[in-house]
């Protein structure tokens, strides 16, 4: 069984809530179909009942709930919640009740806080910015995470490296030049994030253009940096840098390139020193590796909200949100 096809299993487990808002996107009701087809999670539509059933023509959607911010019951319920989160910034009952009625993202995160739902995902037709910036102001960080990032899970076929292929690209999605102490604080979310998903014991590479002090530069300081502090901070996790791809990942050429590590040449989590490079990297092995690209996941938020690439088919929807219900089954 592949990787997305165990995420689906774990998630008809355990049956969890998961709002949908970008509902006038007809990938959106085409995954929605499926996941309740399927019987994955129990999916809610955000949206006018008459307007969400004219985009799912040919789709059967009858098991989902829809809920239209102008006319649930829970409106004002919702309302007080924004506004006793928000009050410090200004918030009114008036700004609130536009803020729901008008966004719905912000009306599906307000969800997902209150309860009534245990995830979301969005981004089929919203930036990234737009889908994260109210899970941060209304969800907040998790309890003991310094900052949220985002990672790819990369399942590359006929591949002996990483878990039979299967691979955690951090961060990938979201921090642009992280420092030392966030570069550490990534490598500990993602190597709990690798567990959880993947369900095998994380090893992770702090990757680098050098290894083990091959290269002299200061953006080679931040990578030998990072790796100290995320052995500090994460001594129960298997963690060791800076490393060359090659030498991560390669375990005749960890031997060579690093023979004093015993994470050469066996790492599954692979940390790259910025955004760049973390983009770069798992858009080269997705194309040239025929490799399958899960994410952007986010990992940190109290309760998981994951973005889509503008650029997803229905059926990378469906496995985002079979992701996010195990995510929401741990938390």
């Amino acid at each position: 069984m592949g990787f997305i096809d165990t995420i689906k299993e774990r998630a008809k487990q355990s049956k969890k809530t998961i709002v949908l808002p970008e509902t006038s996107d007809r990938r959106t009701l085409e995954a929605a179909a499926k996941i309740l087809k399927e019987e994955i999670a129990n999916i809610i539509l955000v949206g006018r009942k008459e307007d969400i059933e004219k985009g799912a023509q040919g789709l059967d959607i009858s098991k989902a709930a829809i809920v239209d911010p102008f006319t649930t019951e829970k409106l004002s319920t919702y309302i007080d919640l924004l506004v006793e989160l928000r009050k410090s910034k200004g918030m009114t009952p008036e700004s609130a009740k536009e803020a729901l009625t008008k966004d719905y993202l912000t009306f599906g995160v307000t969800m997902v806080k209150a309860g009534d739902a245990d995830g979301m995902v969005a981004g089929a037709i919203n930036a990234t910015a737009n889908v994260l910036r109210p899970s941060l102001q209304i969800l907040k960080t998790a309890p003991g995470t310094k900052l949220v990032s985002a990672f790819f899970v990369m399942v590359v076929p006929d591949c002996d490296y990483g878990a039979n292929g299967t691979f955690i690209f951090s961060d990938s999605g979201l921090n642009q030049n992280p420092n030392a102490e966030e570069l550490a604080a990534i490598a500990g979310s993602s190597a709990k994030s690798f567990k959880l998903l993947v369900g095998e014991e994380p090893v992770v590479a702090m990757l680098s253009h050098s290894t083990k002090g091959s290269a002299k530069h200061a953006d080679v300081d931040k990578v030998v940096e990072a790796t100290r502090l995320a052995k500090e901070a994460y001594p129960e996790v298997k963690i060791d840098g800076e490393f060359q791809l090659d030498a991560a990942i390669v375990p005749s050429v960890g031997t060579q390139k690093a023979p004093g590590s015993d994470i050469a040449g066996k790492a599954n989590v692979l940390i790259f020193p910025d955004l760049d490079a973390g983009n770069i990297g798992y858009k080269l092995t997705q194309r040239l590796a025929k490799a399958e690209a899960y994410g952007p996941i986010t990992q940190g938020i109290a309760k998981p909200v994951n973005d889509l690439s503008r650029g997803c088919t229905a059926e990378d929807i469906v496995g985002v949100i079979a992701i996010t219900a195990v995510q929401a089954a741990a938390n």
